[in-house]
């Protein structure tokens, strides 16, 4: 079933539409009026009478193999099997007899009722399946990544079940997702699912779970497959297209629902304790807009009720540090129809995207990196060398060009490879970092458009570095270095992942166990060396080679993956790239060059190598990923309340009279002469209103005259935590040279501000910026 999990990866975050949950009314209505509303909203019966024809077929085909499947069970020898736990304790059970259920009992019923899932030998196990032979069996609950899954997958399943009872209909897929789960279908008659739908789904779909319908597994062949889903074209498409003929699959039941699926799932619905419904929206089926549109439905449950509660707030959390309100509110961004999915930096948002380029250039310096920049629009042939045109085309931009196809570049490397092969190169210049800061641009499906997270014309902090083998190690332990202080100059921790060889690769598997290989030589040095420990996604890695996955986690601890180290072999063999060996510099040719003891250590082909030289190894690395994404991340991060280096409203300063502009202007020019950003309000709105609309603008200190901002923050009733921080200039700083600071952040300076000299500011702000500290204190 790995393949149908590919089908379901594809389309995970492609939507058209979106009706997400209201927000609860203010007023509230009463009794009468409300029950009106509801009759008026929907007035269809709550379930079909009589369910769709499909139904009774599907189970009756369920029913009569099952009970073929349980005959066989029967007949299993019940071995005596040794089960190890995770504590290494010892349990004995009986082949096709003991489950993981029993196990966990065994151990305790508290146990029992908080696990979800197990795991035997690695892979994910239904707690009610029998164990076959001796195994190492784990028991994972639903805080495990993996609990959350199968937890979030079987609630689907209710709500797939629902559906069908409410709608009739054909299902699609119902995959869980990051903050829940959805499911996909076609309506008839090409029908939309309602908001007004949601409050009947969430009644059927308690129904289902007061019932604790059991999940009951069954493999089948592609013709019973096909049979039993005959009536369901969207089925068929994924059985015809991704399960080879001759092979087996399974599919699960709960109640009247059969879906094809590759499990597992929880034991019972009436594990699930909260379940609601939070939006719907219209996809296409497999994420194509050429193919059916659909409806999808999510919603989102929990096996405790005070988790849903919590999920709420985090939720409202979430939606007050939303990127796309907060790049409004501050004048950051916008997208405009004519430009899907590009962005319009406005002169704020640059500042912050100026900044951060800022940061990694100087980083850049001092680690020896060399910037360059490359074309956007290349010939076709450059990606047909580089693997992307028969992986990639169809993500890319492609048009013709007298009677040649050319495409925009999604992605930096094959340019550098160029690069590095304009010119012969000699292993004195190894390792050559090189840095783009190039403009990238990806087809991505307008459904899956979303703020700065997903868009199609963006920048990545992308290098490349090529190096030789002897310096692979070296240099991922300085990549993990620049990591560790990029993100905590930020406030973020990360993980590591490790992603190995996915299904559709190129090259040989020998070249690909050399690469693995050293990325684990790279962490497990970072992890004796004090870093985190690292953890393996097997199959995940880029189809030209291995990579190291990072992700990073936000203040409200959500999980981001932004940069990726990724070993490659491929590209040097593909563009023929090699170097002049130190050997090479000496003799041009031996018995045994060293780039063919090399070759014969990698697996790559040495054929074509010039005698005396080498092929280099060439590792992509990106820590922000892409700007676009980071910033909307950072924006989340900190809830549009910058630190201070990277803020793009840094000072902001008011005259509480005509006669101290002159001052406020003198102050503005002596800061932005050392590059930082003030603003003066000399408009002829009161000081009230300038405060007010300098607080939402979140800046960080605003210079001003002690006894006026008092009385003003009196007056608007303002809380010390979200006072403003600035300056208001009067009259006495004007004749002291001094400025009287509020900060944002420091609830003692809002009713007084810290009156200190002009240039001794200075220095304290430029120390804040220069070592950009997360905390707005001077």
């Amino acid at each position: 079933m790995e393949t149908v999990k590919g089908v379901v990866d594809g389309v995970k975050n492609v939507a058209l539409t979106d009706n997400s949950k209201p927000k609860p009314a203010k007023e509230k209505k009463d009794k009468k009026d409300k029950k009106a509303g509801d009759a008026s909203e929907d007035s269809r019966p709550l379930e079909l009478n009589p369910l769709p024809a499909y139904i009774p077929h599907r189970i009756k085909i369920f029913e009569t193999l099952k009970a073929q499947y349980d005959e066989d069970v029967a007949k299993k020898p019940r071995d005596k099997i040794n089960i190890t736990l995770d504590n290494d304790r010892m349990e004995i059970g009986t082949a096709w007899e003991t489950t993981p259920a029993f196990v966990a009992r065994q151990i305790s019923n508290s146990l029992f009722e908080r696990i979800v899932i197990a795991r035997v030998n690695g892979e994910l196990w239904d707690l009610d399946r029998p164990l076959e032979s001796s195994c190492r069996l784990e028991l994972l609950d639903f805080e495990h990544p993996e609990g959350k899954k199968v937890f979030w997958h079987s609630s689907a399943h209710v709500l797939g079940e629902a559906a069908e009872r409410r709608f009739g209909g054909h299902l699609c897929i119902g995959p869980p997702v990051e903050d829940g789960f959805y499911y996909e279908m076609a309506l008839p008659d090409g029908g939309n699912v309602a908001t007004s739908d949601w409050k009947p789904l969430e009644t059927i779909a308690s129904k289902i779970i007061k019932e604790k319908q059991p999940f009951e597994r069954l493999v089948l062949s592609k013709d019973d497959l096909l049979k039993m889903f005959e009536s369901n074209k969207y089925k068929q498409h994924i059985i015809k297209d991704k399960i080879p003929d001759g092979t087996n699959t399974t599919v699960y039941r709960c109640g009247p629902l059969i879906d094809l699926c590759r499990g597992p799932h929880i034991p019972h619905t009436g594990r699930i304790k909260a379940f609601e419904i939070m939006k719907n929206s219209a996809s296409y089926f497999l994420g194509d807009a050429n193919n059916d549109s659909l409806q999808r439905i999510y919603g989102v449950s929990f096996p405790d009720k005070k988790q849903m509660e919590e999920h709420k707030k985090y939720l409202e959390e979430a939606a007050r540090r939303d990127h796309r309100k907060i790049g409004k509110e501050q004048e950051l961004f916008f997208f405009h129809e004519l430009s899907p999915g590009s962005c319009f930096f406005l002169p704020h948002g640059q500042r912050i995207y100026n900044t951060l380029q800022g940061f990694l250039r100087s980083e850049y310096w001092k680690r020896g990196y060399d910037e360059v920049s490359t074309p956007n629009m290349y010939n076709s042939k450059l990606w047909e060398t580089s693997g992307h045109w028969q992986h990639y085309k169809d993500d890319m931009f492609t048009f013709a060009i007298e009677k040649d196809q050319f495409g925009l570049k999604p992605m930096n490397c094959p340019g550098h490879c160029l690069m590095f092969k304009h010119r012969e190169r000699s292993y004195r210049e190894l390792p050559w970092r090189v840095a783009d800061f190039g403009v990238l641009h990806r087809n991505e499906a307008s459904g899956a458009l979303s703020g700065l997270t997903r868009v199609r014309r963006f920048q990545q902090d992308d290098t490349h570095i090529f190096c030789t083998q002897e310096q692979i190690t070296q240099e991922i332990g300085g990549l993990f270095d620049f990591l560790q202080h990029v993100y905590a100059t930020f406030g973020f921790s990360f993980k590591l992942r490790l992603s190995t060889r996915p299904e559709k690769y190129l090259g040989d598997i020998q070249t690909w166990n050399v690469a693995e290989e050293k990325l684990r030589e790279a962490l497990d040095s970072f992890t004796a060396a004090g870093g985190s420990k690292w953890e393996l996604n097997e199959g995940d890695g880029a189809f030209y080679g291995p990579k190291i996955d990072i992700t990073i986690s936000d203040a409200l601890k959500r999980e981001h993956q932004c940069a990726t180290i990724q070993l490659d072999f491929q590209l040097p063999q593909k563009f023929k790239l090699e170097y002049m060996t130190a050997e090479g510099a000496t003799q041009k040719a031996t018995t045994e060059t060293e780039a063919q003891v090399e070759a014969k250590e990698t697996g790559v082909s040495a054929d074509e190598i010039t005698p005396g030289c080498a092929r280099p190894v060439m590792i992509h690395r990106a820590i922000y990923g892409s700007f676009e994404r980071f910033i909307a991340i950072l924006t989340e991060h900190f809830a549009g309340k910058w630190p201070f280096w990277l803020s793009p409203r840094q000072i902001l300063v008011i005259p509480v009279m005509p006669s101290a502009n002159d001052y406020v202007m003198e102050v503005q020019k002596i800061f932005r002469e050392r590059e930082m950003y003030v603003d003066v309000d000399v408009s002829g709105n009161t000081l009230q209103k300038k405060i007010r609309t300098g607080q939402l603008q979140q800046y960080n200190f605003i210079f001003g005259e002690s006894h006026h901002l008092c009385h003003v923050s009196r007056l608007l009733n303002l809380h010390a935590d979200s006072f403003l921080a600035g300056t208001v200039v009067g009259a006495q700083e004007k004749e002291t040279r001094t400025v009287n600071i509020r900060n944002r952040d420091d609830p003692s300076t809002q009713s007084k501000g810290d009156l200190i000299p002009l240039d001794e500011a200075i220095r304290k702000l430029l120390a804040l910026k220069e070592e950009r500290r997360l905390e707005n204190a001077l």
